[in-house]
């Protein structure tokens, strides 16, 4: 069975008296151990480490990151403003988005640095800016994804300017009299340091046929074990591995690229969880299965049903004591068959029971390694439920509380009755 990692029972109980369930819960020690780690990733010439915000858009971990160094990756004109709001220098936010943010001058105006990811991006941005500087996203040809719904590179994959276009890439810089400074690619690469390897190879290939790029962006993708047998990235092993192809792309086209790298799940997966309530303990008969039922599910998490995710979950009972165990299959609050939290791997539609300590009616479950893709991607408001709040474990060991829990009066605000 999998154990708590930075909460023990007695803080599960806590936040379930003092903030309510269900609760996000970020570990601000964890968030920093995870932010060092990349910092100090090996490089040959220079490395640039920044925080793909979409996975956690939390302003309090936005200020812990940029505090420390850590640049920001936006996908949307929104995050960027989000950013800004949370004190991140403009010169530190890069814009790389499928869709062209409606104050995109503005923001540029501002100094936040912009990524085209399409033809039709870097034309508008050279007509906006010409005689500039801009980034172009390329997709190499290859993803490597955990499944279809997670590849962002290859010909399944619309990020990026497909790597045959190079053609129309100058075509339209050389309209727009624009300096491609930088290139970015993002396929992925796991734990890996031969897909690593590999990506690098690519990229660097696509580089030298723009010959005014400086800077090449990896993107992000290292792998993070959410689960107790799960492998995860070593930075310092892969960035080994691509240090020797950057000073090989030196050697022989004579330029010195500065690295960049721009994770998401590997900075925050591991630092979050959620603390939920189980409100039910059903059955389905003798050649059925154990449900355990929750007050949370994809309003909070909703990784297991699209991805067929897994998750570490662990039942805390809501007294102290010793219990066997039972295989139980985890499900959410939301009138919704899809709403399943213990998913075959790989599969949302799929059930693979769990071995758990025997669930009681008031016991608390812990949904571990929720930093990453939970609070920014779930179907909030789904069946009307509220928000949950968001809570920092601090480095001084009290709890801090960074978001309220919603109000059904905030969930209705913007609507109009007839």
């Amino acid at each position: 069975m999998e154990k708590l990692r930075f909460l023990n029972e007695a803080h599960v109980r806590g936040i379930r008296g003092e903030y309510g369930t269900p609760a996000y819960v970020y570990d601000e020690e964890t968030l920093r151990a995870y932010a060092k780690a990349l910092l100090a990733t090996p490089n040959a010439y220079g490395l640039t480490a920044r925080f793909a915000m979409k996975a956690l858009p939390c302003t309090a971990v936005v200020q812990i990151f940029s505090g420390m160094g850590l640049q920001v990756d936006c996908s949307s004109g929104y995050e960027a403003e989000r950013a800004l709001r949370a004190g991140v220098p403009p010169s530190h936010i890069q814009i790389t988005a499928q869709q062209l943010p409606h104050n995109l001058q503005e923001l540029i105006e501002q100094g936040v640095l912009f990524t085209a990811c399409s033809l039709y991006q870097l034309d508008a941005y050279g007509n906006l800016f010409p005689g500039t500087e801009v980034c172009v996203r390329i997709n190499p040809g290859l993803g490597s994804g955990h499944s279809n719904r997670t590849n962002v590179g290859g010909p399944a994959a619309s990020f990026g300017i497909w790597h045959e276009h190079l053609d129309e890439v100058e075509r339209i810089r050389a309209e727009h009299s624009l300096t491609i400074s930088r290139m970015h690619t993002h396929i992925g690469s796991g734990a890996d340091p031969d897909a690593w390897h590999t990506c690098a190879q690519m990229s660097l290939s696509i580089a030298a046929k723009l010959p005014q790029v400086r800077t090449l962006s990896l993107g992000g993708g290292f792998k993070v074990g959410r689960m107790a047998l799960e492998p995860s990235a070593d930075l310092q092993v892969i960035g080994n591995r691509i240090t020797t192809d950057f000073e090989e792309f030196y050697a022989k086209h004579g330029r010195k690229l500065h690295l960049e790298l721009e994770p998401g799940t590997f900075l925050v997966a591991n630092a979050g969880a959620i603390v939920c309530t189980i409100i039910d303990v059903v059955d389905t008969g003798a050649n059925g299965y154990n449900f355990i039922k929750t007050d949370t599910g994809m309003t909070e998490v909703l990784r297991p049903s699209l991805y067929g995710a897994q998750h570490p979950l662990i039942v805390v009972p809501a007294t102290p004591e010793k219990r066997g165990t039972m295989d139980c299959i985890v499900v959410g609050h939301c009138c919704e068959s899809g709403d399943i939290l213990t998913p075959e791997p790989g599969n949302p539609e799929g059930l693979q029971p769990r071995t758990l300590l025997e669930p009681k009616i008031g016991d608390l479950l812990v949904i571990g390694g929720a930093g990453a893709y939970c609070a920014g991607m779930s179907s909030k408001n789904y069946n009307s439920f509220p928000e949950a709040p968001e809570v920092l474990l601090t480095s001084k060991g009290d709890f801090r509380l960074l978001r309220k829990r919603q109000t059904l009066d905030q969930v209705i605000a913007n609507e109009i009755p007839l």
